[in-house]
């Protein structure tokens, strides 16, 4: 049987209330791990790594201590008891908290009776300016080799040239996709697709190709709500990037917000907008 290996992310925008913090949606969690569920039980050629953002739990201590941009001597703004020790504080909060959004993930996912097993990058993976450089990939080979799912998610990382900083789940996906070669990324958020014309969201695009992407760029916007990783315009780039460098990648950014949805994608189906070379 040949095996088809498929990296899905789960938005923090989608399984967090991103404007409240500290929220995880638990019924959409719940819903969302079952119908993982149902794929994998129909499709046992499917090899499924699954990554999810931090949305309201990680990004608030990460704004606070501009962790994403290095850990550095001095704060953006000023801090009380400003010094470095408060930056690598900064960086075990934004760890903790992306661990306690994790755990809920993975609640939602043991109790859909999917069998899950989590790799937090802050444990496992060093990088260079953002770019993963090191990582204990046998463990995560041998979890899919026994139909284990493989869960990791936006976390921080000790890094090079930045000292500490903050690695975004499409991050860790770049990585992920020169060690694996899979076929297809999809990418699960509350925005339907790319739009031609957000924030106005009329014209949806169907299909990206990398050589159309110039002439449509103008009118990509950010996200709605605050993401210290980069808005809908990085996400698209960056997966063109990806697609120009890998052979027979997709990917597909699309809604999963209502019932279903992340099942049909699952299967194959277009149902946001479509990223190919």
């Amino acid at each position: 049987m040949t095996k088809e290996i498929v990296l899905l992310k789960l938005g923090g925008s989608l399984i967090t209330d991103k404007d409240t913090p500290y929220t995880p949606r638990l019924d959409k969690l719940k819903e969302l791990a079952q119908e993982i569920k149902t794929v994998l039980d129909s499709r046992p050629d499917l090899l499924l790594i699954l990554g999810h953002g931090s949305g309201s739990f990680g990004h608030v201590a990460a704004k606070k201590f501009g962790t994403r941009d290095g850990v550095k001597p001095s704060p953006p703004t000023p801090l009380p008891n400003e010094g470095e020790g408060d930056y690598w504080k900064g960086f075990a909060e934004v760890r903790f908290q992306a661990a306690e959004l994790n755990r809920y993930v993975m609640e939602s996912l043991f109790n859909a009776g999917v069998p899950a097993i989590s790799f937090s990058p802050s444990s496992s993976m060093i990088s260079n300016e953002r770019k993963v450089i090191h990582h204990n990939i046998l463990a995560m080979r041998k979890a899919l080799d026994v139909h284990l799912l493989p869960v990791v998610y936006g976390d921080v990382a000790f890094d090079e040239k930045l000292g500490g900083t903050i690695l975004s789940t499409e991050d860790v996906f770049t990585f992920l996709v020169e060690q694996f070669s899979p076929s297809r990324i999809l990418l699960a958020g509350i925005e339907a697709g790319v739009w031609e014309d957000f924030p106005a969201r009329t014209r949806l695009v169907k299909q990206i190709q990398v050589s159309d992407y110039e002439k449509m760029r103008a009118g990509i916007g950010g996200s709605a709500s605050t993401d210290v990783t980069g808005g809908m315009k990085a996400k698209v780039e960056e997966m063109l990037a990806l697609i120009q460098r890998t052979k027979g990648l997709t990917a597909q950014i699309f809604s999963a917000e209502e019932g279903g949805f992340l099942e049909r994608a699952l299967r194959g189906e277009n149902v946001g907008t479509l990223l190919l070379g």
